[in-house]
């Protein structure tokens, strides 16, 4: 067992979590070890994997159709229609994708701000 995972064992138990949440975090942090990072690439490893695990997307959203999903009458009645980004579950579009707006900034279908404008597909 390497020695990332005794401290992670050592700091969970302190902490007080039960051993079924302790055998949970040690198999996502063994398989960490198992990857055989040193010091450098575990500093460019771990802040992709923090940015993946929180759903978060690696490069910015395009404009391209195949990352935004068209939002249905079932689930969005009404003449404006509303695309939903494949990547960003939290970004919304009123025009295909060309340009979107975040929940998380207040944002929604009235008030628009700030709204952000996509990457052209393919870096185009």
């Amino acid at each position: 067992m390497s020695n990332l995972v005794e401290h992670a064992r050592r700091e969970l138990e302190i902490l007080g979590e039960d051993q079924e949440t302790i055998d949970g975090y040690l198999k996502v942090i063994q398989a960490f070890a198992d990857m055989g990072h040193s010091g450098f690439s575990a500093s460019v490893a771990i802040p992709t994997i923090n940015t993946l695990l929180q759903f978060k997307n690696l490069k910015p959203l395009t404009d391209d159709p195949k990352e935004w999903m068209l939002i249905g009458e079932d689930v969005w009645p009404g003449e404006d229609r509303i695309w939903q980004s494949l990547r960003d579950s939290e970004a919304f579009s009123n025009d295909g994708g060309k340009t979107y707006y975040l929940l998380s900034e207040g944002a929604h279908n009235r008030h628009r701000d700030p709204l952000h404008e996509s990457a052209k597909k393919g870096g185009e």
